[in-house]
């Protein structure tokens, strides 16, 4: 017999009952808790629509809205049940909680996670899209585009899933959309490196590097010195049987994946709250397109600001007539090549915002055929103002650069929102989502990575690793993989325990990890020419 075989199968002699069938009591929790996020959904909606008079002409916007909203919470339900299965692979094979507990414990803090997310990471993830598509998100194009991104993601993960790989959701969500705008540009007759903002994406994919090498480093480094600050050498060995581990380093686990499970779903949740938005942004544009809780105050302060802004600018470029400067701004944010006239240009837009939104107390009585044109009239001053920012060759005075950063923010407050209801309902989808489908995972980073069981210090190194880096992330408004993190994070573990790696794990997870990227591309961008050519 093997001798390798035979030392890994006695190592899971201590391995946890992962078999329990969910009881009636977990069922009708479920369910319920299903129900209600349709009703929540359903009913802050109509009434949404109500309040703003909204009433249908025809039905199709309507049928595809719901659709698509549907779509948009199947990925994080399936972004539930993929990654958050991270978070418990730790407390289950320590012992420290039972799988089914500490499943629902999981769900739990996903729901609280989205609920208190900044809403940064959301609009972090739109920036990467096509500046044509945001702008014309209503139309079929843009319905394209929504529908592919998210479809391919949700192939691709449900894929790996079936295959127990635990890859990135947000790995493959950030490469269904950089698919989606290569596509878009090659059937405009561009160079398809025209279609996707390349330095947030160079951001974003920085961000995915280096944080499974954090999770990695990190988690070694902090267990060699828990060996050397902790002489404790139960930590350092598998469990026997099914005993929990000493109370401080139980509390310690239970505490990380806590952590890890509300980091998880403060990051992962706001991805698909972008999405929603842009989704709902394109069919009932007189809701969602502007903030209307904006106080009136707000909106006095707002138009004072545009001609602050405006006055300056025109002080410090001349008054350079431009031909259609919206045209010039579009082409700006797209390209970033950047004339004297971009500055013209974005004067005379921020001018007529400031007039538009003069004529009305607040954004609740913009008239229906404006609100559309104000927004993206918005969008593109916010992402021109982001770009000029970086550029060393903009020629501005201080007084205009300040002023230009203030109207940033106040139009990124009007525009980049997310209602309640909203984030009730991706928390919903999100923590049902941690409740199924979980085991393929967690038998994967629980089992499959190391060639010996996780120790106590092994798996408290990985999760505390794992909620700081995740945490961190999500203050910068980065998107990083609660997959990658974790998973690197119990194999520098194991390297550090000197306990041996499962390289056709390994392998596995790699190629998967490198795959992500083209697949995900491959797939959205198929998918939006053929949702092109249908709608």
């Amino acid at each position: 017999m093997n001798t390798d075989a035979s030392s890994l199968s006695a190592s899971f002699d201590s391995r946890p009952q992962l078999d329990h069938k969910t009881g009636l009591i977990t069922a009708i929790i479920f369910f319920g808790l299903l129900v209600s996020g349709l009703l929540v959904a359903g009913y802050s909606l109509m009434s949404d629509i109500n309040e703003v008079g909204g009433r249908p002409v025809i039905w199709l916007p309507y049928i595809l809205l719901g659709v698509a909203l549907l779509i948009a919470l199947g990925f994080e339900f399936v972004n539930g049940f993929h990654d958050t299965a991270n978070a418990v692979a730790t407390v289950i094979y320590t012992h420290s909680l039972p799988a089914n507990f500490a499943v629902l414990w999981s769900g739990l803090f996903n729901f609280l996670g989205v609920l208190f997310s900044s809403g940064a990471v959301a609009f972090g993830i739109i920036a990467l899209l096509p500046v044509e598509l945001i702008l014309q998100v209503g139309s079929s194009a843009g319905f394209a585009m929504i529908f592919a991104l998210l479809i391919a993601a949700i192939i691709w993960n449900v894929g790996t899933w079936k295959l127990g790989l635990p890859t990135s959701s947000s790995h493959t969500l950030i490469g269904s959309i950089i698919g989606v705008g290569i596509a878009n540009a090659l059937m405009h007759g561009r160079d398809g490196t025209s279609g996707v903002d390349w330095a947030q994406a160079t951001k974003v994919g920085y961000s995915l590097l280096l944080s499974p090498m954090v999770g990695f480093c990190c988690s070694a480094l902090l267990l060699l010195a828990m060996r050397a600050l902790i002489k404790s050498k139960e930590l350092y060995e598998q469990p026997k049987g099914n005993r929990p581990p000493p109370w401080w380093i139980r509390s310690l686990l239970i505490l990380t994946c806590t952590g890890v499970s509300f980091a998880h779903g403060s990051n992962d949740g706001q991805k698909g709250m972008g999405l929603i938005m842009l989704i709902l942004i394109s069919t009932v544009p007189m809701a969602y397109a502007l903030n209307r809780a904006m106080p009136v105050d707000h909106m006095t302060q707002f138009v004072a600001m545009t001609q602050v802004t405006q006055e300056s600018m025109v002080k410090a470029v001349g008054t350079t007539r431009v031909v259609d400067p919206r045209a010039t701004l579009s082409d700006y944010v797209r390209t970033r090549e950047y004339s004297d006239e971009v500055l013209s240009a974005l004067a005379n837009v921020i001018g007529q915002i400031g007039e538009q939104v003069k004529q009305y107390d607040c954004f609740a009585h913009l008239p229906i055929e404006a609100v559309s044109n104000v927004r993206n009239d918005m969008y593109l001053t916010s992402e021109s103002i982001r770009f000029l920012s970086k550029n060393s060759a903009v020629k501005l005075d201080a007084d205009s650069r300040a002023n230009l950063k203030v109207l940033q923010k106040d139009i990124d407050d009007s525009t980049k929102f997310i209602p309640l209801w909203v984030k009730v309902t991706v928390a919903i989808a999100l923590g049902l989502g941690t409740m199924m489908g979980w085991k393929r995972i967690v038998v994967t980073v629980g089992e499959k990575i190391g060639k010996a069981h996780l120790t106590y210090a092994q798996g408290a190194s990985a999760e505390l690793v794992a909620m700081m880096t995740i945490g961190a992330a999500d203050m910068y408004g980065l998107p990083v993989s609660t997959t990658h993190v974790l998973s690197s994070g119990v194999a520098g573990a194991m390297v550090a325990n000197k306990s041996g790696l499962q390289w056709a794990t390994i392998r596995n997870l790699l190629m998967a990890w490198v795959l992500t990227f083209p697949a995900a591309m491959l797939l959205s961008g198929s998918l939006y020419w053929l949702f092109s050519k249908l709608f």
